[in-house]
Order: structure tokens, then C-alpha cells, then sequence
């Protein structure tokens, strides 16, 4: 197994409990110490320093507890009140401002986005607003090349910025994750609405279902119980790293949020709070591309299915920290994990704790796939390619704008210790929108690793995406 060198004290602090349990019913005690004993064994796998997870069923908190350190330095421990950013996962309360200026009428979504954004390019009047939610409008996620992350820029200098950009692709032709495309979101709210789009969501989401804590991200102000955000550099824990207060404030998702911030969020998803049935019913639905199929994503919520019912979920990434959100139908069930580690991978929380919930909501992979050799044979080549640096923006040509200049590094730091590739499991296969995913268990001499590749028409590789990256 990869080897981190992590020093005693950290191991210690990582292994950590705090905070308490509410039991929803006789025996839940035995179910949640199941919990806390996979949730450390998965923290000492992943070297994660702290986390806090939230089990919430037919409305009861079956258990809310903060593990390991919210700041290492300090020996600050994790509690139910811990602050966390939250990454991506703030986008679907960005969605929720959005859709109460649709409510108001102020915005509309299938309008030109230049009906909001009259200084965008012309070239960009067949862009809705629906695109920019889906985030297949084509507009391209920023990169280090457009954007400084260490200067303080005005929402009118994000925005020309954008409109800077060449367009990945025709509106709707595909979906391509875009945090600018939320960000321009954040602005089209305040030129409609007149007001920040974090006040909104304080004033008409946040303290409406109690979410006490919840705000945006501020590095001035006195934030009490704000964690810190970590990364692993050579296996060594370091701070995260530093981004300018303006950046820290944009609607793609800058937000602190505590574990009880959160179940206040789940109780109002889960009533159909704040918003309309009309309004949650657009959110909830699949986006349609230009051929006609759809794609699995609504307005910021992953939609898939889980034991024959619906599954809603997101994860956030930025700054040191990882959050994840999903909610499974089948059960009525929710699990939250927030975490300060770069590397982290909530997602292996959450599909544990559901699997100890309820093994048929987390999908068992297929007994048998047949193979697809040149698909085996793209991978292998790409990931050759990472682990030696080499990886260029025209092996991966429909991967977001910036992928390789961001992820390249990383994924280097990553593959490159492992050695040599010694095969590829395809453990799954799927559709989504116009291309089909392969998902392979690669093995190394002392690790497996789970990557996926996405191939679009056209034999276009589209996705490349190694877990831990």
C-alpha cells in the first residue's frame, strides 16, 4: 500500500471521536458503532485529518458526529458546529437563488443568458439559463490561464473574463462541468435581484430552515469553529493553499457549512422547502442534449438511481477541503460528509455508510463485462502518459478547458510512485448522454486505483478521471 508519512501525533488526532448520537429508534447504538468503525478505518486509509458525517432517515437524525481534527496545529477536534467549505456542493444553493428570481419572474429559464448579461458576445445569445444550470452551455470552467487565483477581482472582471473564452462547444451539444458557469449565475442574480446572491441565500434559505451557521466564506471576518483545509504533498500533510478573499466569495460554490447547517438543508430538500413543486420538479429533472438523449444532472444534483428509486447527490472540492451530499428516495434516506483534506474521497464514506444502511443502494458491479481492447488500450496510454508528465490537452480534446494544466501535476504526483501498471479490471460500463464510460480497477504493485474514461463520437476521449486525484 502507498505509505504516507503521517507523524504519530496526526495518526492520533485523525482517530479522535467527538460530539454525540441521536438514536432514532431501539438499536441504532450498535449501527452507529459500525459507522464510527468503518468512517476511521476509511480516515486512516485516506490520511483524512478530519470529518463530519450526518445519517438522516424518514426525517431523524440517526447520528451527527464530528471525527479527527479541524485543525491539526491546534489539536482543535471536529464537532457537530465545525465550519467546513463546501466546495461544489454549494451550487445546489446558487440553483435554489436562481430559481426563486424565476419564481419572481425576474429570470426566465429558457431566455438567452444576454437577456441578463446584455455585454456578453453576441455568439453566446443561444446560451439559456438552463444551460448554464446543467452546465452544458459550452462556456469553459476557468483555468489558471484566464484566472489569478491570488487577485481580488469584481464580479464585472470575472465576467468579461468569461466572455473572453472560445465556447467548447454548441449550447447544449454536450455536458462539460463549468464553475464559471456558476459564477456568471451568482452575477445574473445580483444584477436582477439588486442584491448579493449570498444575501439572498442568508436571507431566503439560510435562516428560513435554520441553517444558523451557514454563510459565505470570508477570510476577514471571526468565524467561529472554521476548520482548516489541508492537502498531501509527497505524503506529507501541508496547509491548503492560499486564494484571494474576492475568489473566496463567487456562487460556484464559497460557502461554510457546518454538519448541523447541512441536516437543516436536508430536512428543507426533503419537505420541499423554500421553493415551489414546480420549481423542485425543474431542479430534479435530467437535462436534454441537442441528439435528443438526456444526461444525468439537473440543476447542480447528480441523478441516478439506487435500489429502484431516484439518487440526488453532490460533492464540492476546493481549498483543502471535500463534501458530499446524497440522498437515496428508496429508504428516504440521507448521508452528508464534509472533510479537510484535498485528497479525500467522500464519495467512499457515503457508499459505505449506505451499503451499511442498506447493501442494495449501493449498485453491486456487473459479474461480467466484455472487454473493449481499444478502450483498454486508450487507457493504458493515458495512464502512461500522467505518471510520466506527459499528458497533452490533445489526448483528452473534449475534457474541460484547463484540465491538463490543472490536473496534469497531480495526477503525476500521484501515478508516478506507483510503478508499473500490472492490468485493468473493467468493473463497469455506462451511457451517459451521448458517450459511454468505462470504469477499470487499475493495478499497481502495492495499490489499486479506480479510473475512469469517457469516449464520445467520434472515438473523442472526453473523460479521464483517476480517484484520488
Amino acid at each position: 500500500m502507498q505509505v504516507f508519512r503521517l507523524t504519530k501525533a496526526i495518526c492520533a488526532i485523525s482517530l479522535l471521536l467527538v460530539s454525540g448520537v441521536t438514536a432514532a429508534a431501539p438499536g441504532d447504538a450498535t449501527f452507529v458503532s459500525r459507522v464510527d468503525e468503518f468512517v476511521l478505518a476509511e480516515m486512516r486509509n485516506q490520511k483524512v485529518p478530519g470529518l463530519a458525517v450526518a445519517i438522516v432517515r424518514n426525517g431523524e437524525v440517526i447520528a451527527a458526529k464530528g471525527y479527527g481534527s479541524a485543525n491539526v496545529e491546534h489539536g482543535i477536534p471536529v464537532t457537530r458546529s465545525t465550519m467546513f467549505q463546501s466546495g461544489s456542493v454549494g451550487k445546489m444553493f446558487t440553483a435554489t437563488a436562481v430559481m426563486l428570481e424565476v419564481e419572481r419572474g425576474r429570470l426566465a429559464l429558457d431566455n438567452s443568458i444576454l437577456d441578463y448579461l446584455p455585454d456578453a458576445p453576441s455568439s453566446w445569445r443561444p446560451i439559456t439559463v438552463r444551460h448554464l444550470l446543467t452546465h452544458t452551455s459550452g462556456i469553459p470552467d476557468y483555468s489558471p490561464k484566464q484566472i489569478d487565483y491570488r487577485r481580488d477581482y469584481s464580479e464585472d472582471e470575472l465576467a468579461k473574463l468569461a466572455y473572453q473564452m472560445p465556447l467548447e462547444f454548441a449550447a447544449g451539444e454536450r455536458w462539460n462541468y463549468s464553475n464559471t458557469a456558476y459564477v456568471l449565475l451568482g452575477i445574473m442574480v445580483r444584477r436582477v435581484s439588486g442584491r448579493f446572491y449570498g444575501d439572498v441565500l442568508k436571507e431566503e434559505v439560510f435562516t428560513p430552515l435554520g441553517m444558523k451557521t451557514a454563510r459565505n466564506i470570508s477570510e476577514a471576518d471571526i468565524v467561529p469553529h472554521r476548520a482548516a483545509g489541508y492537502r498531501l504533498a509527497d505524503g506529507e500533510l501541508k496547509n491548503q493553499d492560499w486564494v484571494s478573499p474576492a475568489l473566496n466569495t463567487t456562487a460556484d460554490g464559497s460557502l461554510y457549512l457546518s454538519i448541523d447547517d447541512m441536516i437543516a438543508w436536508e430536512r428543507g430538500v426533503r419537505t420541499g422547502a423554500v421553493l415551489s413543486a414546480a420549481s423542485w420538479k425543474e431542479i430534479y429533472s435530467p437535462v436534454h442534449l441537442n441528439s435528443g438523449k438526456t444526461y444525468p444532472y439537473g440543476f447542480a444534483w447528480s441523478i441516478e438511481q439506487a435500489a429502484g428509486r431516484p439518487r440526488y447527490h453532490h460533492g464540492g472540492s476546493w481549498q483543502g477541503f471535500k463534501a458530499y451530499f446524497s440522498r437515496y428516495l428508496a429508504g428516504d434516506l440521507s448521508i452528508i460528509v464534509l472533510a479537510n483534506l484535498a485528497e479525500a474521497s467522500p464519495a467512499r464514506f457515503v457508499d459505505g455508510i449506505a451499503r451499511l444502511c442498506d447493501p442494495k443502494l449501493v449498485q453491486a458491479p456487473p459479474a461480467r463485462l466484455k472487454r473493449d481492447p481499444a478502450a483498454e488500450a486508450r487507457l493504458r496510454f493515458l495512464l502512461d502518459a500522467a505518471a510520466g508528465g506527459r499528458l497533452k490537452a490533445e489526448d483528452v480534446p473534449l475534457a474541460r478547458q484547463g484540465f491538463v494544466e490543472q490536473a496534469g501535476p497531480s495526477l503525476a504526483q500521484l501515478l508516478g510512485p506507483l510503478g508499473k501498471l500490472q492490468r485493468l479490471q473493467l468493473v463497469d460500463r455506462t451511457e451517459l448522454g451521448d458517450d459511454q464510460i468505462f470504469t477499470y480497477d487499475a493495478a499497481y504493485p502495492d495499490r489499486v486505483v479506480r479510473v475512469r474514461l469517457g469516449l464520445a463520437p467520434g472515438d473523442r476521449t472526453s473523460l479521464f478521471d483517476v480517484e484520488g486525484e
